[in-house]
């Protein structure tokens, strides 16, 4: 079930717009948090924080897509 989960057609797309919502949204809600403060940006090493936001986007949309592709093919496998 599993590589015909990440084999249907949309997926990676779906995977791919998933974790730039997730990155661009997780960093304004942070970044509101902090009080809108430059130094939220200014204050860590800027490789590490777009890679482990990417990274974070990337298991989070993997995962919410997945678990929508599976049930969709579940319920047409079952003939809903």
């Amino acid at each position: 079930m599993f590589k015909k989960v990440i084999n249907t057609k949309g997926f990676w797309p779906s995977v791919v717009s998933l974790a730039i919502a997730f990155a661009v949204i997780f960093t304004f809600i942070k970044w509101a948090i902090d009080g809108f403060d430059m130094a939220f940006f200014t204050d860590r090493n800027p490789l590490m924080f777009l890679l482990t936001l990417l990274l974070a986007g990337f298991v989070y949309g993997f995962f919410v897509t997945f678990g929508k592709f599976r049930a969709r093919l579940k319920d047409k496998d079952s003939g809903r």
